[in-house]
């Protein structure tokens, strides 16, 4: 069984390097957005196993950490692709 966990840690890996990749190279903002969200999930996914490979439950605060980074990262720049900024600021009232 920790063989198979190990093949999926080294494939889930090699999709992080694939959408570093994406994040790097992305044709559009969208895509960048996207690969950075999929990378979120993919580090969440790898730290997970590693978690259940060591047998620790150490790991599940720094899971819950990054997907509550993740998800407000995905969210300030899908709102900056959308508006042109992340916080809008009313200087007439």
């Amino acid at each position: 069984m920790t063989t198979f966990l190990w093949i999926i840690v080294v494939l889930i890996s090699l999709s992080i390097l694939g959408f570093v990749y994406r994040l790097v190279k992305g044709p559009s903002t969208p895509d960048r957005v996207i690969a950075l969200d999929a990378i979120g999930v993919g580090l969440i996914t790898l730290i997970g196993l590693i978690s259940i490979l060591f047998d620790t439950v150490f790991f599940l605060e720094v899971i819950l950490l990054l997907a509550v980074l993740s998800f407000i990262g995905t969210v300030a720049f899908s709102k900056f692709t959308e508006k042109g900024e992340i916080i809008q600021r009313d200087r007439n009232s």
